[in-house]
C-alpha cells in the first residue's frame, strides 16, 4: 500500500515509513488487550455493545488522525493519502479500499484455507460503512476544532 503511494507521489515520502511503526505498535496493543478480553462476557448483547463502542472509537480515532495529519497505521494511511493525492472523496476511497481488502481476504482464505475465515458480520458491516462515518465525524471535527 505504502509502495503504491510512493509510486503515485513519484518519490519516497519519509512520514509514510513511520506508518509501519504505528501499525506495529497498534498490533502489539491489540495482542496485549486480547489477553485480558477473554474474561469479558460474550453473549450476543455484549458482543453487539463491544462492536458498537469499538466501531465508534475507531471512527473517531481515525477521523482525528486524518484531520491532524498524524501518522496512522498503513491500512488507515492509504485511504487518507490516496484521497488527497487523487482529490477523490475520502469516504469513497475508504469504502472501496476496505471492501477490496475484505474481498481479497475472503478469496485468499477460501483458496488456501478451504473456506472463508475470520470475516464476520461486523467486519463486513464495518467495511461498507466506516468510510462514511469517519467522513461525517471528520466534518463535525472541522466545525468544532482547528487543526494546525
Amino acid at each position: 500500500m505504502v509502495c503504491i503511494l510512493f509510486g503515485v507521489r513519484r518519490n519516497i515520502h519519509i512520514p509514510y515509513l513511520f506508518s509501519f511503526v504505528v501499525g506495529f505498535l497498534f498490533g502489539i496493543a491489540v495482542d496485549v488487550h486480547e489477553s485480558w478480553s477473554d474474561i469479558l462476557p460474550t453473549d450476543l448483547s455484549w458482543r453487539i455493545l463491544y462492536f458498537a463502542v469499538s466501531y465508534l472509537l475507531l471512527c473517531v480515532g481515525i477521523a482525528i488522525g486524518n484531520k491532524s495529519r498524524m501518522p496512522l497505521a498503513p491500512a488507515d494511511l492509504f485511504p487518507r493519502e490516496f484521497s488527497a493525492l487523487t482529490e477523490k472523496p475520502y469516504s469513497r476511497v475508504k469504502i472501496c479500499f476496505d471492501v477490496t481488502c475484505l474481498t481479497v481476504t475472503a478469496l485468499v482464505t477460501w483458496v488456501f484455507a478451504g473456506g472463508i475465515r475470520g470475516l464476520g458480520l461486523g467486519t463486513v458491516l464495518a467495511a461498507f460503512t466506516m468510510g462514511k462515518v469517519i467522513g461525517k465525524i471528520g466534518e463535525q471535527l472541522e466545525q468544532r476544532v482547528e487543526f494546525i
